[in-house]
């Protein structure tokens, strides 16, 4: 049994593509774009039209970052693509320095493609997160598509299935850490996962150079005016 296979009886989620293939798929990303409602959380809104994140998640996106700079040197570019304005998702960008957050998005390919003309990256470049029937026709486009998965929409994940617009499906769903696993599958999968781990465990040398370009990107903010994007900072 090699390495790869290993690795993949440790996770119950679908495998849509094989460990392999996978892996393949994630050597060539440049950029990890997320969903926020139903991707960070459950899709639960407060009363103010929020919703949160966790830490064990924001932890893992960390890592994703910080093995990416050890397997290339650079930082990703890193996003969220929503259609609603959520307040909770833009102090979380600003605290972990995303490079762009679209929000109020109608149409998410139009968002995508922005980014990939911002950064000067393709789609096929692009790991996307998502978990509904707005993100299909960007993770149509993505390189590498993680689905997070639920038990209440059996025909939505068969549809999914059948258009292939996923690699791989979490068991966890948005309220439970599925960003968490699929990050420990993609960092698994690198074969450095546990140089990744303990480097940011140590503060290594490595980890603080990471650090400090990782700390240097501000947000920028756009959103949809009629049918062009344009930069807005959100009040």
């Amino acid at each position: 049994m090699n390495s790869m296979q290993q690795i993949k009886d440790k996770f119950q989620g679908q495998f849509l593509v094989g460990p392999e293939e996978l892996e393949r798929k994630l050597a060539g990303i440049k950029a990890f774009v997320f969903d926020w409602d139903g991707v960070f959380n459950s899709g639960v809104k407060d009363e103010q039209g929020s919703s949160s994140f966790n830490e064990v998640d924001s932890m893992a996106i960390n890592m994703l970052r910080f093995n990416y700079y050890l397997r290339t040197g650079s930082v990703p570019v890193t996003g969220v693509i929503s259609g609603e304005k959520n307040s909770i998702s833009f102090q979380y960008a600003e605290r972990e320095h995303f490079h762009s957050v679209y929000y109020k998005i109608l149409y998410k390919v139009d968002a995508l493609h922005h980014l990939c003309n911002r950064y000067n990256i393709v789609p096929g470049e692009v790991a996307f997160f998502y978990d509904d029937i707005l993100d299909m026709a960007p993770a149509a486009l993505c390189g590498l598509r993680i689905m997070v998965g639920r038990p209440c929409n059996p025909l939505f994940t068969e549809l999914v299935k059948e258009k292939q617009l996923a690699d791989y499906i979490t068991t966890a769903d948005g309220g439970h850490y599925a960003i968490r696993e699929a990050a420990e599958l993609l960092l698994g999968l690198t074969g450095q996962y546990k140089d990744t781990v303990l480097q940011r465990s140590d503060f290594s040398a490595d980890y603080q150079k990471y650090l400090k370009m990782r700390n240097e990107p501000k947000p920028a903010y756009y959103t949809t005016s009629g049918s062009v994007i344009k930069e807005l900072r959100p009040q």
